[in-house]
């Protein structure tokens, strides 16, 4: 069985699966059980003079049978007096000394830094992660994601905490910003020593149309929320990834977050970086006990691969996250349906007309009614093959690829109901690898057919045209 423990900034834990700084990881007694269940290391909810929360607090998107594929949130801090909480850290210590427990902070001066950094590793924390990454109510004061926002701020806020701790300091770091690369630099400017995102996303879930205010309502109004859950893994696999390649930002441990809620989500957050993940909203959904099958599934995972240790895997996909312009413009694949599979839904044939790029064919249509359907190119011969699949269309045709006009977009594979009923096959294109920095790189990157004001500049520059 591969090994799964890490180190992180030296902070040792069982293995990568930490929860979130959030609801789960209010009290002593959550973390403890968390623990229990198979949890390696958890964020504490944020300490700082506390605050007073309102009601309602939560507001979830669904999607088809899918509930809560989002979830907003316009909870703050904790409300639990600062003594209460760093009673229960000591505790939790003392009964799981092998387990990692990060005290998240969240204060405005000097000072209060100081007390609290002082405070939090008297009671035996094992590092802290600075809160510059909630974006509802305690950003309006200052704090939160008002610090992610301004680089400079960022960088001395994280230097004090630098300065008063013994032990590593991790910056959590929050979405809402142009260029993530900017406060990962101040980060590693102050001499921090990881960091954690993504924070949670500024949104607005929805609006009660029968009394005309947002969601989720606390009277007659609301406000915007932080966005989580796993409608938003894509957005944070990519920030993670901006920092994990970045030549100097990437020497710092990442603790990914943001949308994880399996083994799969979370390999794939360590191989873009990642040395430790963070869970909330799928435990806040299934409970503590989802971990068993992280654990179980990452182990199986890395020892079909031949790895001895998760930290084997991590980063091993950051090579291959290129810009557009280092892509192989000779690359191509086209889609193939599996008669044996095809059920006859057609949805793979209304995308493609509607959405794409009008190559898939229906079988048994003349040429007029496949040109006045949208058809433009018309194969010679479209194959007439009945559906046979179980549970398909009674009288219902495959559709068919006229493989010269697809330009392998993949929806049709996306939006196919029957796994592995549309594959996506490589052809070769006789042609050797370019990507478009080469053309520019020569001189040749003008595609004809644009403005000829564009091509008249080109000409004037001395430019191929």
């Amino acid at each position: 069985m591969a090994d799964l423990s890490i180190d992180f900034a030296g902070i040792k834990s069982p293995n990568p699966f930490w929860l979130a700084s959030a609801p789960p990881t209010n009290t002593g007694d959550q973390v403890m059980r968390a623990f229990d269940a198979g949890w390696g290391g958890a964020v504490w909810k944020t300490l700082g003079n506390p605050i007073v929360n309102v009601s309602s607090r939560f507001g979830g998107i669904d999607y088809g049978n899918t509930r809560m594929m989002g979830l907003n949130n316009i909870e703050l801090i904790t409300d639990r007096p600062l003594e209460v909480n760093l009673r229960e850290i000591r505790e939790v210590k003392r009964r799981y000394p092998s387990h990692t427990v990060i005290a998240s902070l969240m204060v405005d001066t000097k000072e209060e830094w100081k007390e609290i950094i002082e405070r939090a590793e008297e009671a035996g924390a094992d590092g802290h992660e600075l809160n510059f990454g909630c974006p509802h109510g305690m950003c309006e004061r200052g704090m939160g994601s008002a610090v992610s926002a301004e680089p400079k701020v960022l960088m001395e806020l994280a230097s004090w905490a630098v300065e008063f701790a013994t032990k590593p300091v991790i910056v959590k770091l929050s979405p809402n910003v142009g260029d993530i690369t900017e406060p990962g630099e101040a980060v590693l400017a102050s001499g921090a020593h990881g960091i954690s995102l993504i924070n949670t996303i500024k949104s607005i879930m929805g609006v009660d149309l029968d009394r005309m205010v947002p969601m989720p309502r606390v009277g007659n109004a609301s406000t915007n929320g932080g966005y989580c859950g796993p409608a938003v893994k894509p957005i944070a696999l990519h920030l993670l990834s901006q920092l994990s390649r970045h030549p100097q930002v990437g020497r710092l441990p990442i603790s990914g977050i943001g949308g994880i809620s399996n083994w799969r989500d979370a390999a794939e957050f360590i191989a873009l970086g990642s040395t430790s993940v963070q869970v909330c909203t799928a435990v806040m959904h299934y409970g503590y006990r989802i971990v068993e099958d992280m654990i179980e599934g990452l182990s199986d995972f890395l020892d079909e691969r031949g790895m001895k240790s998760v930290n084997e895997l991590r980063g091993r996909a950051v090579p291959q996250y290129k810009e557009w312009g280092e892509l192989d413009l000779s690359f191509r694949v086209v889609a193939d349906v599996d008669p044996g599979k095809c059920i006859g839904c057609q949805l793979c044939y209304v995308a493609c007309m509607d959405g794409a790029h009008q190559c898939i064919h229906l079988p048994g249509r003349s040429e007029a009614e496949a040109r006045a359907a949208g058809h433009t190119h018309i194969p010679k011969v479209i194959p007439d093959r009945a559906v046979v699949a179980k549970g398909g269309a009674p009288g219902a045709r495959v559709p068919f690829v006229d493989e010269d006009e697809c330009i392998g977009c993949n929806l049709c594979q996306l939006v196919c109901p029957v796994a592995g009923c549309i594959t996506m096959k490589e052809i070769p294109s006789g042609k050797p690898s370019e990507t478009w920095n080469d053309r520019v790189q020569r001189g040749d990157d003008f595609v004809p057919g644009g403005l000829r004001t564009t091509e008249a500049a080109r000409k004037a520059r001395g430019e191929s045209a």
